[in-house]
């Protein structure tokens, strides 16, 4: 390969290269590099590489090459991806980088019925795109012929993983051709996910291109301790009061308080704002992040649904409101910003329980976040009784966690009133002496 790295050296075919120029890509990511002439190949790939890197493109490129062009009725190559986010932002990649071929590609999810999915699928298809659940659905309706299957990737596997996938992903290997080429692609590579290579990919090439679990130098990370939700509302305010921050995702651990956040922003007006989780039905989900995409949103809340299926590469700011329980999903978060080497800043509001997990993340990404002091000018409000619990709780299972032999507080405080009790009547007969 020359020294300049160019699609040219991919021996890429004239409809590909034009796609290429009109998306205006002027050389491959690192990704693309390492991952496209293995997979060009025809070995089996693992590749590791943190979102916002082109990891897409480096399988969509060598599929598109392979299959060439339509043919016949029924799927030649399978991509598998965990939410429809996903599928839909990978399959908007096969629509820009296929869009001089006359390759047929059919995107199949949950949370719309199947109906035109099915019909699009016996209409003809070259290329299927899929979440676990829903080609299972359709296959075993009997509308999906396997036989044809030469490629299958697995994207995001260690998410598919942590989402209890595997039933699906296992059955999904037993009705596709034993002789195919496996593709595995992570933005982490944790031990489980080494586990599932070895179970279905035959002597792979490895293609990884950054630490595992590292994130982008582009990023600026810092944290604050904030001690309850009131508190972390406030600064929210205080930081969004900043016109700098222009285009901003906020992150939260549950529905409703993605919910809460959501309708506290709307009503201070410092908006546009929108959110989206899994109870938002699926045409409300795309059309905010298409608004947020073209710029009519200022703020998208969101649940860690849209972790890994959102590609916007002006992002400026990423807020997680919540700390991610699953350490791996902190990666995914702030990379939403800092995206095709553009400057991103990532925040993270931590309370005392939280402030474990961080400690955690920083063991994972192989770096301390920057901490700073809350400002001044943001009022701290007294901890709500029912959240103290919470809080109280939560640290009583990290504890538990770390030490077997810890009771939990309740018990703490049950044993000191019994040594207290034991101590007083002792104290009594010496009177009645």
């Amino acid at each position: 390969m020359d020294a300049t790295p160019s699609f040219e050296n991919f021996k890429l075919n004239k409809q590909l290269l034009n796609a290429i120029d009109d998306l205006g890509y002027q050389k491959p990511s690192l990704i693309q590099e390492k991952a496209i002439p293995l997979i060009t190949a025809g070995h089996d790939v693992m590749g590791v590489a943190q979102t916002g890197t082109g990891k897409t493109a480096a399988f969509v490129l060598p599929i598109l090459m392979k299959v060439k062009y339509a043919q016949g009725n029924d799927p030649r190559a399978l991509i598998v991806a965990p939410t429809r986010e996903l599928i839909l932002q990978i399959e908007q990649n096969v629509k820009e980088l296929a869009k001089y071929t006359d390759l047929r590609h059919v995107a199949v999810y949950g949370g719309i019925g199947p109906k035109t999915q099915i019909e699009q699928i016996e209409a003809g298809v070259d290329i299927l795109l899929a979440t676990p659940g829903r080609f299972m659905d359709i296959y075993l309706k009997g509308h999906i012929n396997t036989k044809q299957i030469k490629t299958l990737v697995l994207d995001e596997a260690d998410k598919m993983m942590d989402m209890g996938f595997m039933p699906q992903i296992r059955k999904i290997l037993e009705v596709i051709p034993v002789k195919r080429q496996n593709l595995l692609f992570s933005a982490t590579m944790p031990e489980k996910v080494v586990k599932l290579s070895e179970e279905f990919l035959e002597f792979p090439e490895v293609a990884e291109v950054t630490p595992q679990a590292s994130t982008v130098s582009t990023i600026d990370q810092v944290l604050y301790q904030v001690p309850n939700v009131k508190t972390k509302i406030r600064f929210l305010e205080h930081l969004l009061q900043n016109e700098e921050l222009s285009r901003i995702m906020v992150f939260t651990k549950t529905k409703t308080t993605a919910d809460n956040v959501f309708k506290y922003l709307e009503r201070k007006g410092l908006g546009p704002v929108r959110v989206i989780h899994g109870n938002k039905g699926q045409n409300s989900r795309i059309n905010a992040i298409n608004q947020f995409r073209e710029g009519e949103l200022r703020i998208l809340v969101s649940t860690d649904v849209t972790a890994r299926g959102i590609d916007i590469s002006m992002v400026t700011h990423v807020i997680n409101f919540d700390v991610p329980i699953i350490y791996e999903d902190y990666v995914h978060r702030i990379g939403r910003t800092g995206r095709a080497e553009n400057d991103g800043i990532a925040i993270t509001f931590a309370n005392k329980a939280e402030m474990h997990h961080i400690g955690n993340i920083s063991k994972l990404i192989q770096q301390q976040i920057p901490e700073e002091k809350l400002p001044a000018e943001v009022e701290v409000a007294p901890t709500d009784r029912n959240e103290q619990r919470e809080i109280d709780f939560e640290l009583d299972q990290i504890k538990r966690k770390n030490d077997p032999n810890f009771k939990g507080a309740f018990h703490e405080k049950k044993r000191k009133f019994r040594d207290d009790k034991k101590r007083k009547p002792v104290k009594n007969k010496r009177r009645r002496r």
